[in-house]
């Protein structure tokens, strides 16, 4: 059943949630200003973030599908906001579904339908609201019923989400076999992409192809680094603890931290992080991204369930490496 919910913010509330079930959305504001808000369109097969702000106010999310900008990259339309899913769930791609799928492949693919807001609150220190939703099969089956709890903070040149998401099996085994698209994702500005010398075509696991154009590279100057040193292109397919993506959106520097959490399954984590501006975590990938060496495919038995931790900080600054790290040690004692 879903709660009945205040709608007005209180003034001593720092972090003011305001739920719109009818408008299918709730709201997140930090001291009056507009930080996010999670949405579930009936044009998108799951519900995001969107879109995603520093405190200074500045989006750093791609608006394409939902708002298409001048100048964006229109591809990959599944990519909106802010978002957790997975390309092979008992053989069902949750990952790639759209309004864009050919008719023909629609069985294949899998939809996250929201189904309840639990409880919201704002508060002085933080905002948080907790959902329930269905991973539904072509013909409805559930698969997987999630609960995500997620949390909201902001300070001076600061902003987070904390992530929290447990997935339950039903009736049925199920298995998130090894595959490269998956799990916590988020589409960047062109800004924060890195500058494109070539198009480029990424295939999925059913051989579906997708061209990504070069484009005019002026102020695009993105650049991954991890807990473990990689820096750039050499960030994609390999494992840390976290991962940033910097640089310059017009005048405001801006770093998005991408935390995972120890206790999460295939920690640490597999970065799917893309020069073109999918900035993505995906423990579940070991197959792939060590050629074959290694063998995950996390399984959940009938009624049992997993749970996964991520923080996304945003931060108005070209954040250090041990800026960083002292960063995600207070995310990982918060859920120790």
């Amino acid at each position: 059943m879903t709660a009945i919910l205040s709608a007005v913010p209180r003034p001593s509330e720092h972090v003011s949630v305001t739920v719109d079930e009818q408008d299918r959305r709730v709201d997140i504001s930090i001291d009056a200003q507009s930080f996010t808000s999670y949405i579930w369109p009936a044009r998108l097969t799951k519900p995001v973030l969107y879109p995603l702000r520093t405190a200074k106010g500045t989006i750093i999310t791609r608006g394409y599908p939902l708002e298409p900008r001048p100048g964006e990259r229109l591809d990959h339309p599944h990519h909106a906001g802010m978002w957790l899913n997975y390309e092979n769930v008992n053989g069902i791609d949750f990952w790639n579904n759209s309004e864009a799928i050919k008719p023909q492949d629609a069985p294949k693919m899998g939809t996250i339908q929201q189904r309840a807001i639990l409880s919201a609150k704002g508060g002085a220190d933080q905002g948080e609201f907790e959902v329930e939703a269905d991973w539904l099969t072509y013909d409805k089956k559930v698969l997987l019923k999630e609960h995500t709890r997620y949390v909201f903070r902001g300070g001076p040149g600061l902003r987070s989400v904390d992530r929290i998401t447990t997935l339950q099996a039903q009736d049925e085994r199920v298995v998130l076999a090894d595959a490269k698209d998956g799990m916590l994702g988020l589409r960047v500005v062109r800004a924060l992409e890195m500058p494109s010398d070539k198009p480029e075509i990424f295939a999925d696991a059913s051989g579906r192809a997708t061209t990504v154009a070069k484009l005019d590279n002026t102020g695009v100057n993105g650049v991954y680094l991890t807990s473990e040193g990689k820096k750039g292109e050499a960030a994609w397919g390999t494992r840390g603890r976290w991962c940033n993506l910097s640089g310059k959106v017009g005048e405001e520097p801006v770093t998005i931290s991408i935390f995972d959490h120890p206790s999460n399954p295939g920690f640490p984590t597999y970065w799917h992080a893309r020069g073109y501006g999918l900035f993505a975590a995906n423990p579940l990938g070991e197959k792939v991204f060590s050629n074959g060496k290694e063998e995950l495919n996390l399984t959940v038995a009938p009624r049992q369930s997993v749970t996964f931790r991520y923080r996304v900080l945003i931060s108005s600054e070209i954040s250090t490496p041990e800026s960083t790290e002292a960063a995600y040690k207070a995310f990982v004692a918060a859920y120790h």
